[in-house]
């Protein structure tokens, strides 16, 4: 109905936020996090798809969420369509999260979820800080390192056609193939396509030094906060 609106009339929305089952809070009741709610990748394509035929497509801003702050299935998103993801559960995995299920008490154990001034005291800033901008570096490394390896500037320009998704050891089937997609369904339009392209190359930085053990790439950037250093910017 949506999408029928916008057809017809000069009304419509600036951005569509998907939200897959694979994601969600841990205070959920457990038949919800088993059973309720589509895979992101079944429910994203649906409703791209609906957009994508009427050509609403490139008038929309689709936002995709649902453990896409793993690279491979960031990749994936912006395959289908994705101008953007959300991230969620691997930052606060990133400072400490344990998934101990407390959310929704105000009684998070390692200080990350909670309102409680004597448990946020476990949650250090300073250290969580550091761990929270290496695991960024580290998505937006390996997502454009796919990219490279594909051919292309940017995450959002790898086409469904770049990506087969294997059913067995021994089958696959292309992205677009297995859901539907038809030809120039998932990329920006052309004009978009550009201006990725040249952004890309005017702001092309040394590839960002993120190997080491956790413990060694913290206590570089510690001292260098105790120092008097600016430290990470997360913003």
């Amino acid at each position: 109905e949506l999408a029928d609106a916008m057809t017809s009339t000069e009304r419509g929305v600036d951005f569509i936020n998907i939200d897959g089952g694979e994601g969600g809070t841990g205070a959920s009741p457990l038949i919800f996090a088993d059973a309720v709610s589509l895979p992101f990748r079944l429910g994203f394509s649906r409703v791209y798809s609906v957009f994508a035929e009427r050509g609403l497509h490139e008038q929309v801003v689709f936002i995709g969420a649902g453990k896409l702050g793993l690279p491979d299935n960031a990749i994936v998103a912006f395959g289908l369509g994705a101008d953007m993801v959300n991230v969620g559960r691997e930052a606060m995995l990133a400072v400490g999260c344990i998934q101990a299920q407390k959310c929704h008490t105000d009684e998070c154990p390692t200080g990350v979820a909670t309102q409680n001034a004597w448990l946020a005291h476990g949650l250090d800033p300073t250290l969580k800080s550091v761990r929270a901008a290496n695991y960024v570096k580290t998505l937006r490394r390996d997502l454009l390192k796919v990219s490279e390896a594909c051919g292309v500037e940017h995450p959002a320009l790898i086409g469904p056609d770049s990506i087969e998704i294997l059913d067995t050891l021994s089958e696959g089937k292309l992205l677009n193939d297995v859901y539907g997609y038809q030809p120039g369904w998932g990329l920006p339009g052309s004009k978009d396509q550009q201006r990725l392209a040249t952004l890309m190359r005017a702001h092309d930085e040394p590839e960002v030094e993120t190997e080491g053990t956790p413990e060694v790439a913290e206590q570089g950037e510690r001292g260098d906060l105790l120092e008097g250093g600016e430290g990470p910017a997360l913003g």
